[in-house]
């Protein structure tokens, strides 16, 4: 059985090797779906959208209105550092699939239910477009 709850948030990056547009500072509407996938609890639910949220908000809080910056982009990082302005500082560029790595690396720091088999992340960056990525817990 799968359930399914959907997330947005604000956020700017860059892509600094990007031979087109991404190479500037520019910023997306983000859209996430999660996806937990598993046997049904005592409740009759895979798990609750109360502790769905749990998990995900403290995530998309950190993200929303953030700039996310490779560590190796000094000249932004110190930009954005001399602004003091909201970041998440990583060490890879922030491409749909990275993000999409990222939030389930994040989701899995989470003390996930034990019948929950995988989590499925896909990051849309544009309304067309998405990056889709699945754990297996089990």
């Amino acid at each position: 059985m799968k359930i399914a709850k959907a997330f947005r948030w604000e956020m700017g990056h860059r892509l600094p090797e990007h031979f087109g547009l991404c190479k500037n500072i520019h910023g997306h509407s983000y859209k996430m779906i999660v996806e937990f996938e598993g046997e049904l609890n005592k409740d009759q639910m895979v798990i609750d959208y109360y502790d769905v949220e749990k998990i995900i908000n403290p995530i998309i809080n950190q993200l929303d209105h953030a700039f996310m910056v490779n560590t190796n982009d000094k000249i932004v990082l110190d930009f954005l550092e001399k602004m003091n302005s909201k970041k998440v500082v990583v060490d890879f560029d922030a491409t749909a699939e990275n993000i999409c790595k990222f939030l389930l690396s994040e989701i899995s720091k989470s003390n996930l239910p034990e019948n929950i088999n995988s989590v499925k992340v896909r990051v849309y960056e544009t309304q067309f477009d998405y990056a889709e990525d699945t754990l297996q817990l089990k």
